[in-house]
């Protein structure tokens, strides 16, 4: 990535797009989307993704790039994102990277763990295990190949499981020792990092929940129908397992009652937001700042002009 960049990180909810559209509007920034969801088209209510009136004031890269059945990887999002950079930076302009999507942060900063490449014979064998003896069974053997991965992915989330399981089977070693390797020596310096967080996490709990509820009285439910009923996109799929749309798609197919949808899809959003807080904490060198104070954007605001005025 060339050239210096601000870095706008936090948790989901902490209201990133709100500061970055406002900073938008008066500093000679432009904003790129580090969110794994928002590039969907069609996508918009449940990833809370700027109004089309918003995207005309202040506008965003690698948002509404691609359809919901094209898939996304980190390494993907490494090349448009450098690209969108490079235009900035091109223009007299600085960067101004907002997103929660935690992978990719690090791969703009620090570059991306060297994986070896789908192996297609690797991956029928395991999707044939999986037809016999179910994902959960397989998830059980990662637990015992890789404790690291399985902790952090559900047992039945397909795609992530047979791509720990290729890993191991193609490398003789876990995914998680390679995805441990030092990349964060090498991240970038001279960046402005602000984390937007907040510091009460009984109320970010809160806070997520109205949130979510909110998104239910504006269409969430409609939306997800809308997606379903196109018939060519499945649960697999990287855009509907986004958390939200994965709960209400299977209350949609008939699998969930909303109610308990509605309630899983809260809590998962919980869990985002806490793992995105792990990451954050072990991010060098970023300035906290409290998404809950009523200041929070001017303060952000303020430090932002004092790192611009000494870019020169």
């Amino acid at each position: 990535m060339d050239g210096p960049a601000i870095l706008l990180m936090g948790p989901t909810g902490a209201g990133k797009t709100d500061i970055a559209v406002e900073l938008a509007a008066s500093l000679p920034v432009e904003v790129v989307s580090v969110d794994s969801a928002m590039v969907y088209r069609g996508m918009d209510i449940g990833t809370a993704k700027p109004d089309a009136a918003t995207l005309a004031r202040a506008p965003h890269h690698l948002v509404d790039i691609l359809d919901p059945a094209e898939r996304y990887s980190a390494g993907r999002f490494l090349e448009d994102a450098r690209a969108a950079v490079a235009g900035i930076v091109a223009r007299g302009r600085v960067p101004l990277l907002v997103g929660g999507t935690m992978l990719y942060f690090r791969a703009l900063q620090s570059g991306l763990a060297e994986l070896p490449a789908a192996d297609p014979a690797i991956r029928r064998q395991l999707d044939e295990r999986a037809g016999r003896e179910g994902w959960p069974a397989l998830h059980a053997e990662l637990s015992r190949l890789d404790p690291e991965a399985a902790a952090r992915i559900q047992p039945a989330d397909r795609q992530r499981i047979q791509r720990a399981l290729e890993i191991v089977a193609l490398t003789g070693r876990p995914a998680s020792a390679r995805l441990r390797q030092p990349l964060r020596t090498g991240t970038r310096g001279g960046d402005l990092r602000i984390v937007l967080a907040p510091a009460d996490r009984v109320a970010m709990a809160q806070r997520i929940e109205k949130r979510f509820l909110r998104m239910m009285e504006l269409g969430f439910l409609e939306e997800v129908r809308r997606l379903y009923g196109r018939g060519d996109l499945g649960p697999d799929l990287p855009s509907m397992r986004s958390v939200g749309y994965r709960q209400l798609w299977e209350h949609v197919a008939g699998r969930e009652d909303l109610e308990g949808a509605v309630g899983r899809g809260i809590v998962a959003t919980r869990q985002l937001a806490k793992r995105q807080l792990t990451w954050l904490r072990a991010e060098p060198g970023a300035e906290w700042v409290n998404a809950l104070e009523k200041g929070a954007s001017a303060q952000i605001r303020e430090r932002a002009v004092r790192w611009l005025d000494a870019q020169g």
